[in-house]
């Protein structure tokens, strides 16, 4: 069903699957078919998960595909009941996204640099069009290559639920994708032909999320950042909030992320909400990190 009529990416079924393996290895101990929990061991499970130390927002998600899973079975005939519905939800703190500085993503970019070979130039164009159009890091290692060789200034990318949308480029991440296609054949073996941007000799043909994921930490460490502080997520995360520290628009930040609802977009406005609030405090004449307000300090503390 999530595969047919939803269009759920692999990932997503995958996530769906673990989530519900777990929930039926906790019913198997009690001696529960999973197709006939009631509300009172959903609400025990979920109180399973608070004990093995869950944050709320993955238990929250865990409650979420079990309300799929359930409505998947009143709608088949399988139940007539919801007992999912009767469960709350995990109370959740607003988090704010990781992001990084302007700064930071230049050190990342020179460190990918000077990394020799086609692995550095396939490692800039990564990084380029990650932090130009916002990708998921499922778009972009997936990205086939006819989306690059037309040398446009956009990108057409297919994003959750296969849902298209148009992303545009920069100069400079067109500039590493031509460089790296032009370097790209070479790493093929002999006689190969790979139809993805950044092919790979592993199971799926492309370069992983998870190989990604280990080459940006690496490159963290060679900037001088800490790799705890990087992922490709914190990537599309900056690049959604340094367009709004610059004064782009929050309905065009929302089609360029793909994200369905300008909610989830809206958290963005909280972190340059905070950053511009830090800005203020230490260059305004009046702010608390302010010379003229720590000389005004030292006054009022000599005077006393």
């Amino acid at each position: 069903m999530l595969a047919a009529e939803r269009g759920a990416s692999a990932n997503t079924r995958q996530a769906y699957g673990r989530d519900l393996d777990d929930f039926a290895a906790f019913l198997n101990a009690r001696s529960v078919d999973v197709a006939a929990a009631s509300s009172v061991e959903i609400a025990a499970y979920m109180a399973s998960l608070n004990e093995r130390g869950m944050t709320p927002r993955t238990a929250a998600r865990r409650l979420s595909a079990l309300r799929q899973f359930h409505r998947f079975l009143c709608s088949e005939g399988k139940r007539s009941d919801d007992p999912s519905a009767l469960v709350d939800a995990p109370r959740q703190g607003r988090s704010l996204p990781k992001t990084l500085a302007e700064s930071e993503v230049a050190s990342l970019l020179d460190a990918a640099r000077r990394k020799p070979g086609a692995d550095g130039l396939r490692l800039v164009a990564l990084i380029e069009l990650l932090y130009a159009a916002g990708l998921r890091v499922s778009e972009l290692v997936s990205l086939p290559l006819a989306s690059a060789q037309r040398d446009a200034g956009y990108l057409i990318v297919r994003g959750k639920g296969s849902k298209e949308r148009l992303v545009p480029l920069t100069s400079a991440a067109r500039a590493a994708v031509k460089t790296w296609l032009a370097a790209r054949n070479g790493t093929l073996a002999p006689g190969r032909i790979s139809k993805w941007l950044f092919p790979s000799r592993g199971r799926q043909g492309h370069l992983t999320r998870h190989r990604f994921g280990q080459q940006l930490k690496e490159l963290a460490v060679a900037a001088g950042m800490d790799p705890a502080r990087l992922s490709p997520h914190v990537l599309r995360h900056a690049f959604a909030t340094h367009l709004l520290d610059h004064g782009a628009d929050l309905r065009a930040v929302q089609q360029m992320l793909g994200h369905a609802d300008i909610s989830t977009t809206q958290i963005y406005t909280h972190v340059a909400g905070d950053r511009l609030k830090a800005l203020v405090e230490q260059h305004h004449p009046l702010g608390a990190g302010s010379s003229k307000s720590r000389r005004r300090a030292a006054r009022g503390t000599g005077r006393a």
